[in-house]
C-alpha cells in the first residue's frame, strides 16, 4: 500500500527520530510525495546505483536487497522513519540528470506494474530531483537523509 511520505534532512538520527510523531514539519528541508512505499523506493534507488540498468530487476532480487534501517522502532500507528543509506545519499548527490531520468523511468515502470496508485511520468522524476538536491545538501553539511511516512 502506498503512503504519504516526506524525505527530509536532519543533522543526525536522533534529531530525525523527533519527527516521528508529527512529521518533519518545516524545520527541515524536505520533499513530499503521495504515491510510494518509502522503504521499497529507497531499496530500488540503492539497487539502481549499485547495479545500474534501465531494466527493472526481478522482484525477488529487489526483495533480497538490503532495505533501509528504521530510525525508530515501528509501532502499530503506521508511521515509519527510515534512514537512507549513506552510499545512496552520496550516489543521489552526485547523480547526473541522465541517471535520475533513467532511474525515474525504471521506478515508474515498477510502480505501474505493482499498481501503485496514479503515477504520472513526471512525478517520480520530480521526487528524485528533489531528493537528489536534499542529498547534495546532506553530503555538504555532514547531515543525513531520512524518510517519514504514514
Amino acid at each position: 500500500m502506498a503512503h504519504d511520505a516526506v524525505f527530509f534532512l536532519a543533522p543526525d538520527g536522533e534529531t530525525a527520530a523527533l519527527a516521528r510523531r508529527r512529521g518533519p514539519g518545516q524545520a527541515f528541508g524536505s520533499v513530499a510525495c503521495r504515491f510510494i512505499e518509502p522503504d521499497g523506493a529507497i531499496a530500488e534507488w540503492d539497487m539502481y546505483f549499485a547495479e545500474p540498468s534501465p531494466e527493472i530487476p526481478p522482484l525477488e532480487q529487489l526483495l533480497g536487497w538490503s532495505w533501509p534501517e528504521w530510525v525508530t522502532a515501528p509501532l502499530n500507528d503506521g508511521v515509519e522513519v527510515f534512514a537512507l543509506p549513506q552510499r545512496l545519499t552520496r550516489a543521489l548527490a552526485g547523480a547526473s540528470p541522465t541517471e535520475l531520468e533513467e532511474l525515474a523511468h525504471r521506478w515508474t515502470t515498477r510502480l505501474r506494474s505493482a499498481g501503485e496508485g496514479e503515477v504520472t511520468d513526471d512525478e517520480p522524476l520530480a521526487v528524485l530531483r528533489g531528493v537528489a538536491r536534499l542529498a547534495a545538501s546532506a553530503v555538504s553539511t555532514g547531515g543525513g537523509l531520512y524518510s517519514w511516512s504514514f
